[in-house]
């Protein structure tokens, strides 16, 4: 089993947008994109990376969030359509999970504008154990082969500068039952969320850019022996080590997909984790983008701290 994941596409599309659509926390957005992102991230790398998951020929591809830059109609069909032209995978081979971008206002909530436009990419194999949220129906599962890919929304509106995700009690109750289903049991659990599981250091930072329920999230899964935790969010790919009662599993973050960084560990492009037919973790490649010859390299995924 081959899994690419990747994060983050920061896609931008305003075209339509009327002037009252910023009448909100997308100024502030807006103002961060002509001041910063703008010059940062670019849709043709991101296009890139779809196209060279499509040519590793994975058989499944996990997308932690933030595909949007403002919740805009438009920003989503223009994600959708990249999805759908470059990846080369059934709907039913792709899982996505939404980021703070995509829940950028509430009216992105209210309209359930995320699940609209990617509801065949949340369907989930066991839709009875999901909970209600405002967004939708979390967590869904996909039971694939020697893993159970179980996806979580931690995305909430937030006020302008605030970042930070929330599972919620409910959510994680219903992940406590999925994981005790007897077909996740019986697989390694591959779990995507956008926000990572290791808050920051500083009480400020986590409040406003971090993981507020990280704690429960993490006594949910104190019990595993195996399986990794995939996340978005910090636009730099690395992997850390979560010690469980039981063993060890693996957090792994993903870069922006359409970032141009002078940092290796951001720059554009993707990650590929490899199982074996027992669901053992074989391997845990990155592919790094290098614009200049538009090619790929691969990459260990560093160890590193927030």
């Amino acid at each position: 089993m081959r899994i690419a994941h990747f994060s983050d596409l920061h896609v931008l599309a305003l075209e339509g947008a009327g002037l009252t659509r910023f009448f909100n926390k997308r100024f502030t957005g807006w103002v961060n994109l002509k001041v910063k992102r703008n010059h940062q991230h670019k849709v043709a790398y991101a296009r890139a990376v779809t196209r060279e998951i499509a040519r590793a020929r994975v058989d499944h591809a996990i997308i932690t969030g933030d595909l949007t830059n403002l919740a805009l109609e438009g920003e989503f069909e223009t994600a959708r359509a990249l999805l759908e032209a470059e990846l080369g995978l059934r709907s039913d081979q792709i899982s996505i999970v939404p980021g703070n971008h995509d829940l950028y206002t509430r009216g992105a909530l209210r309209s359930r504008r995320f699940g609209s436009f990617f509801a065949p990419y949340v369907e989930s194999d066991l839709p009875e154990l999901a909970a209600s949220i405002p967004l939708g129906r979390f967590p869904f599962v996909k039971l694939r082969g020697p893993v159970a890919i179980i996806g979580l929304s931690s995305a909430v509106p937030r006020p302008p500068f605030i970042a930070s995700g929330e599972l919620g009690r409910v959510q994680i109750a219903a992940f406590e039952r999925i994981l005790a289903h007897d077909e996740v049991k019986k697989r390694t659990p591959v779990i995507a969320l956008h926000h990572p599981l290791h808050n920051p250091r500083s009480k400020l930072k986590t409040m406003a850019e971090g993981l507020w329920d990280a704690r429960a999230l993490a006594a949910a899964l104190a019990h595993l022996d195996k399986g990794i935790v995939l996340h978005g969010h910090l636009h730099v790919r690395q992997r850390r080590p979560l010690v469980t009662r039981a063993g060890e599993l693996l957090v792994l973050g993903a870069t922006s997909a359409s970032l141009h960084h002078d940092n290796e560990h951001k720059m554009a492009g993707f990650n590929v984790y490899e199982f074996d037919a027992e669901g053992t973790l074989s391997s845990v490649k990155a592919r790094v983008y290098e614009p200049e010859t538009v090619t790929f390299r691969i990459a260990d995924v560093p160890i590193l701290s927030y």
